[in-house]
């Protein structure tokens, strides 16, 4: 194993200005690693080694003369909801099948108007609907972490489990990808790696494969927060062809991240305390608290009382918007057809075979809340829910500057263990979906290892368009922890 693809974002950068190593090198490195991890841990569905290598030696030139832009020559790995121009795109879904698009989606242009190289498309849950990468048409994807003395395969957490557990196994740089209940901090914190949500609108959600278009927001999955900064500082920004994306500035998010935290107001919501939470995750909560205040924060305790009803209203909007979103897989224009009787009957034979059973379910809840009679009684009052939850955020904001939560209820867990149980499977966002159903910025920092062995993450939450005070609070427990990295490269045999 090359001690490169050990680097971190920030690492790489420096070495390649400082010519210690050239792209190509950097890059050969990672895409050996591919070659030798990637079938026993699946993250990636399509590497691409050889758009890979052109890219890098195109960057080695530009540096060679000066020109290198902030990404330069780094090699990135990209979820495979995000459109790639000529390199195919399925969602990690059958109805895709062989679909290339025709253009680029926005997020993943400016990383490659930024240098950035693409080591291939990840894996994800089916249409990112999924909290363990277990739905893909591509299989499953396998945790880098074991429980101690145990080879039971694990999930990595979804829907960007391709992202997170190529990240953790240093199968990349830094990897992009998608968070609409929390699929970029929940995979996260199981793989020991940041993963960063930014506030609804910060990063234009063109050409990124839409679940639900009120939720959805691309992210990063980075190895350290200041890699995670780094790219947000790329990812994010308005667009033209988003009508969702908000104009304003994009700070430098690395600036500020040594700044530390003195005189913060952290806020610690009652109602995250569940029942059936373990002991060891609210032992990590509370030394996440003890971190802070020894950083200087000071700690209060708010009440966020609409919370309770977040992972329901949830449940009802997402595939509501999904059930709307995915009407335009017909077999018609792009993607798997089945061929019926008529026009209808072609529409539900591909439908049938190319959907998988959790995006069938989905998009049968989601149908059902919208249709005549049950649209007030369901999918209306989830909307006012989620108003009262945004405001309960807003209330917050006059008490507090961040607040401070676990990521997830439990450590990864192992396949099959919660699959068969849609509703402990959707428990899993417990803590996540608040964030985007009041469109609000959530970093998740590795911060402890679990008596069983896997990693844990605390996560933050920050007020709108305040990505940095994020960073900044992230850093602090970062530093308190320490990097949090997989003891053994077990799926190199």
């Amino acid at each position: 194993m090359s001690d490169l693809t050990k680097l971190t974002l920030a690492a790489a950068r420096e070495g390649l200005q400082k010519k210690e190593f050239s792209a190509e090198e950097l890059t050969k490195a990672f895409c050996e690693e591919i070659d030798a991890g990637n079938g026993a841990i699946n993250a990636y569905v399509l590497p691409t080694p050889e758009i890979a290598l052109e890219q890098a030696r195109a960057a080695d030139a530009r540096i060679a003369k000066g020109e290198a832009r902030t990404l330069e020559g780094l090699p990135l790995g990209i979820k495979d909801l995000f459109c790639t121009k000529g390199v195919r795109t399925t969602a990690c879904s059958k109805i895709l099948d062989d679909f290339k698009p025709t253009y680029e989606s926005t997020v993943t242009q400016n990383l490659w108007d930024a240098g950035a190289v693409m080591l291939g498309k990840l894996n994800n849950d089916e249409f990112a609907m999924g909290s363990s990468n277990e739905t893909s048409a591509f299989g499953p994807v396998v945790n880098p972490w074991r429980r101690t003395g145990s080879d039971a395969k694990l999930v990595p957490g979804g829907s960007s489990g391709g992202s997170s557990a190529a990240v953790a196994a240093d199968l990349c740089l830094a990897a992009t990808a998608t968070d609409t209940g929390g699929s970029i901090r929940q995979p996260a914190a199981l793989t020991g790696t940041v993963g960063l949500k930014p506030t609804y609108g910060r990063c234009s959600r063109w050409g990124i494969v839409a679940f639900a278009s009120s939720l959805d927001q691309a992210g990063p999955i980075t190895k350290s927060v200041e890699d995670a900064a780094l790219m947000l500082q790329v990812m994010a920004g308005q667009d033209p062809k988003d009508s969702t994306s908000v104009d304003a500035p994009v700070p430098d998010y690395r600036a500020s991240l040594r700044n530390g935290i003195k005189g913060l107001r952290v806020g610690v919501p009652k109602e995250y305390r569940v029942a059936g939470m373990s002991a060891e995750i609210d032992k990590l909560w509370e030394q996440g608290i003890t971190w802070l205040k020894d950083a200087g924060a000071s700690v209060h305790e708010i009440s966020l009382p609409h919370t309770k009803y977040a992972l329901p209203a949830y449940y009802i909007v997402a595939p509501a918007e999904a059930s709307s979103n995915l009407a335009r897989y017909d077999g018609v224009r792009y993607g798997m057809r089945q061929t019926g009787s008529d026009l209808i009957d072609t529409y539900e034979q591909t439908r049938a075979a190319g959907f998988g059973r959790e995006v069938k379910r989905r998009v049968l809840i989601g149908t059902y809340v919208l249709s005549a009679g049950y649209y007030d009684a369901y999918y209306l009052k989830a909307q006012k829910v989620r108003t009262l939850i945004k405001r309960d955020f807003d209330e917050a904001w006059d008490k507090v500057d961040v607040v401070l939560t676990p990521t997830t209820p439990s450590p990864a867990f192992a396949f099959g263990e919660k699959s068969g149980d849609p509703l402990a499977m959707y428990l899993e966002d417990i803590f996540t979906v608040t964030v985007n159903m009041a469109g609000l910025p959530g970093l998740s920092v590795p911060a402890g290892l679990s008596t069983e062995g896997p990693p844990l993450g605390l996560q933050l939450i920050g007020k709108p368009f305040d990505e940095e005070t994020l960073l900044r609070t992230g850093q602090v427990i970062e530093d308190a922890a320490g990097r949090i990295v997989v003891p053994s490269h077990w799926w190199r045999g």
